[in-house]
């Protein structure tokens, strides 16, 4: 499995959840916490979105995030209100490459994922059979998540109105697709779905699986007035009103309070760095 961390609200340095927390996401590369393996040093992915451009910016190698220097002058310097980061464990020994390391972009949107579609050889042909063309033509990888958000594209397609509900639904519709391709090809496998969908403004993170809940991937929420690294030292500082910041994380990435874990086979909806909702995938 990978890990990942989103952050939305008040323009931060990247190095704010990348390399400055105890546990930023760089050091969830080579010592997560939450998963029985370690390691996840099959490439890495950084999504975030610019004033004036509708499509995020992104950058991905498959070196490992701990060893990669460019990664870290890039994070030093650059800042954005709306930041996707990611760290592959590749599974199903899928290839190592560029085109495999998340987070994915259509159009305004991207999408990163830690999990993985059980029976996903069996399920590919009748996936790519239901796509658009646009869907289709816009897979460039083999991973199962890439393929997952060609199907959710091809839903929001349908979503007119800009907003987390309409993401929302749009998510559960490609939750639905899938499920029903589950029961049809590969029915004795599980998936495993803890992603992020965002477009620069709002966000859908869910937290899923067909599995026996104790064995869903971790996933946390922490919102407040605004996230801070000071002198080493990151924290939330925490909202008397309305909030300026929120992350979602596959791990805490630091002691202070706060942190709560998205409830299992849940939808966690976020508008302008504050959740709106949380709701369940599958009504």
């Amino acid at each position: 499995m990978c890990r990942f961390v989103f952050y939305l609200g008040t323009p931060i340095a990247l190095g704010s959840l990348l390399t400055e927390p105890a546990n930023s996401l760089i050091h969830q590369s080579f010592h997560s916490h939450e998963r029985d393996e370690p390691l996840n040093g099959d490439g890495f992915g950084v999504a975030w979105y610019v004033p004036g451009h509708e499509e995020p910016a992104r950058f991905r190698s498959v070196t490992p995030a701990w060893s990669n220097q460019n990664l870290r002058d890039i994070a030093r310097v650059t800042s954005s209100g709306c930041v996707l980061a990611h760290v592959r464990a590749a599974t199903r020994s899928l290839q190592v490459s560029e085109a495999n390391c998340h987070p994915f972009r259509r159009g305004r949107y991207a999408f990163m994922h830690n999990g993985d579609f059980g029976g996903f050889d069996a399920l590919r042909r009748p996936l790519l059979a239901a796509l658009s063309d646009e869907g289709f033509a816009g897979i460039g990888g083999t991973t199962d998540s890439e393929h997952f958000f060609a199907v959710l594209g091809d839903e929001l397609a349908r979503a007119a109105p800009r907003e987390p509900a309409a993401m929302a639904a749009a998510f559960r519709r490609a939750v639905d697709r899938m499920l029903e391709l589950r029961a049809r090809h590969a029915p004795s496998e599980h998936i495993y779905l803890n992603a992020v969908l965002a477009d620069g403004r709002s966000a859908v993170a869910c937290r899923f699986t067909t599995d026996d809940p104790a064995n869903a991937d971790s996933l946390y929420r922490h919102c407040g007035r605004r996230y801070a690294c000071e002198e080493g030292v990151c924290r939330m500082v925490h909202a008397r009103g309305r909030g300026e910041a929120a992350i979602v994380s596959s791990e805490p990435l630091s002691e202070d309070g706060g942190w709560e874990a998205v409830p299992v086979n849940h939808l966690v909806l976020l508008e302008g760095s504050e959740v709106t909702a949380v709701e369940p995938v599958v009504a």
